[in-house]
């Protein structure tokens, strides 16, 4: 097992300790409704529903696996933290749709190949070339990839991924990092991938204060459709398909 799995295995236990969720922001009100909206971006990008066998990569504690649920796919979702599995075994989803695994998705071969692989908040933990090329090989052919994750453009993020004490502070694991748009489209240019998309979204922070919700999420899907400052959006979907 390499370090970063090793660091990955130890923060998972540290954040289990207290409340994952709380932590990760996605407990809150505005929190609850990013979560909602970047599982349907995932989703629809990936083309989920009763037919499809997926790989879910570092499901954590479940939280976008129980909305992803409720397409109807066949998920199978791993995380190597048994810590955090512990707690996604406790949500209310039907074992039978869904199986979670304590487990490396390097080490799906065996179960897969799959039509879509997806993730929330995932990717920048690992080391990306190997995870976009493993990624590659599980899909069958014409299958999607399709995640959210952090975008190094945006101020905050930028700080938090690149000043140790900051990091520490905010509980993020130490080898994360987050994307540049140009950077992780063309490693899966290279990585053989087709129809890659790389969008910027995601400007409702998950401390914005209830009554402000709904201003802040309308502001923001402005703010997405203009250029330049949509690239200092929170967030990156990224998608793309195996030919």
């Amino acid at each position: 097992m390499d370090i970063k799995a090793e660091h990955e295995i130890v923060h998972g236990k540290k954040l289990s300790s207290a409340d994952p969720e709380e932590i990760w922001g996605w407990k809150t009100p505005a929190g609850m409704r990013r979560a909602q909206r970047r599982a349907k971006i995932i989703a629809q990008a990936a083309s989920l529903a009763g037919e499809k066998y997926v790989l879910e990569i570092g499901c954590g504690t479940g939280v976008f696996t129980e909305i992803f649920a409720q397409t109807g796919a066949r998920i199978i979702a791993v995380d190597i933290s048994g810590a955090l599995l512990a707690l996604a075994r406790m949500k209310k989803i039907d074992s039978k749709q869904v199986q979670f695994l304590e487990m490396r998705f390097e080490d799906c071969r065996e179960i897969g190949p799959f039509d879509a692989i997806i993730g929330s908040s995932i990717l920048h933990h690992l080391d990306i070339k190997p995870a976009l090329t493993t990624i590659f090989d599980l899909l069958k052919p014409g299958g999607m990839m399709s995640f959210a994750e952090p975008n190094m453009l945006n101020p905050q993020i930028a700080l938090q991924k690149n000043i140790p004490w900051l990091k520490r502070k905010m509980c993020e694991s130490p080898d994360e990092t987050a994307f540049f748009r140009w950077q992780i489209k063309k490693l899966l240019a290279k990585n053989g991938f087709t129809q890659i998309e790389v969008t910027p979204f995601d400007w409702l922070h998950p401390q914005t204060p209830a009554p402000l919700i709904n201003a802040v999420e309308k502001g923001g899907l402005l703010l997405e459709k203009i250029p330049v400052i949509r690239e200092f959006s929170g967030s990156l979907h990224i998608s793309a398909r195996k030919p």
